[in-house]
């Protein structure tokens, strides 16, 4: 071997060492973060991240696993594409964690929906662990911790006060909170089911407006963060049965809390629905037709990561949270 060889060798031998020290200080970094990562098409390190999703095919009901194999859906995270790992059908079968959240001043009329929401809660898949609690000034107020006891969390309900003294001047920082509380449970799909007027006046009412309350884009935050979907059930109250302004208000922080979650908002225009049921049966449906999008994410770094997903496929609408932090 001559002298040029040699050290085109030890070259070649220093570039591969060093890359086996750069992708190891990566794996450790991640995994110090209690991530995993592995390695893109083009040899850089990624990470699996698992996105929850609803897909609607026009005239179908849940897509089995069969049938999302020929939906054809495309990723991108910051503008950038990625790469599907795997798409997985969830539906009826599979238990949810689910924190179900009643506003306590809520009109009376709302109190005769409990029955309605109790039978939700008693039809969830087995396995599934649920949670009970009113958002009400000072905190929150836990009727029945997560249970997988379905009947024990449905009998917890109870029909809200409806009266102005008890109102929360903030519904999100309870939402937050209660966000919490999946840190202690197993993985696996997670929602929220809110009963709410979505009005924020804890700054005033002309601060009321979805793009001007911290706490709505907190409350974005840490559901994108445990990968929670909020769904939302509008309910006026006694400071929005009569001023449209702060109506549209909550009604707009709501939706947008339930679509940069990956949920749904549901109204009945501006006053009380006149029943739950309707809500209740697209919420199912929905829960039925959620899937679990895997795919590697090239971006490491912390932050707020958007995502887009996208299908080609005619007839299929997709829901999905609009980003995560880590």
């Amino acid at each position: 071997m001559t002298r040029v060889q040699t050290r085109r060798a030890v070259a070649g031998l220093f570039v591969a060492v060093l890359s086996l020290i750069l992708l190891s200080s990566a794996k450790a970094w991640a995994q110090s973060r209690g991530e995993t990562t592995t390695l893109t098409s083009s040899g850089n390190p990624g990470r699996p991240v698992i996105i929850p999703l609803t897909v609607r095919v026009k005239g179908a009901e849940a897509p089995s696993e069969l049938e999302l194999r020929t939906v054809d859906l495309t990723v991108s995270e910051d503008g950038e594409p990625q790469t599907i790992l795997s798409v997985r059908a969830m539906g009826t079968n599979s238990p949810i964690n689910l924190i179900l959240l009643m506003q306590d001043d809520v009109v009376s009329s709302v109190g005769l929906e409990i029955k309605s929401l109790a039978e939700f809660l008693r039809r969830l898949p087995r396995g599934s662990r649920v949670s009970v609690g009113y958002l009400r000034a000072g905190s929150i107020q836990v009727r029945q911790k997560f249970t997988a006891d379905l009947e024990k969390a449905a009998k917890s309900l109870r029909i809200p006060i409806g009266v102005a003294s008890v109102a929360p001047y903030n519904p999100y920082v309870e939402i937050i909170d209660a966000l919490k509380r999946f840190d202690a449970q197993p993985a696996g799909r997670r929602a929220i089911l809110v009963v709410s007027d979505g009005l924020d006046v804890s700054r005033g009412v002309e601060s009321s407006s979805p793009t001007q309350s911290l706490d709505l884009q907190r409350a974005i935050n840490e559901a994108q963060r445990r990968s929670v979907a909020i769904y939302s059930f509008y309910a006026p109250t006694a400071l929005t049965t009569t001023d449209s302004n702060l109506i549209a208000n909550g009604q707009s922080s709501l939706q947008r809390l339930s679509d940069e979650t990956g949920g749904r908002a549901f109204f009945q225009g501006f006053g009380a629905p006149v029943s739950f049921d309707p809500f209740i049966k697209e919420l199912n449906a929905r829960l039925d037709k959620q899937i679990a999008l895997t795919y590697l994410s090239t971006h490491l770094k912390k932050g707020f990561h958007r995502v887009k997903i996208t299908s080609s496929t005619p007839g299929v609408e997709v829901s999905y949270p609009t980003g995560y932090l880590r």
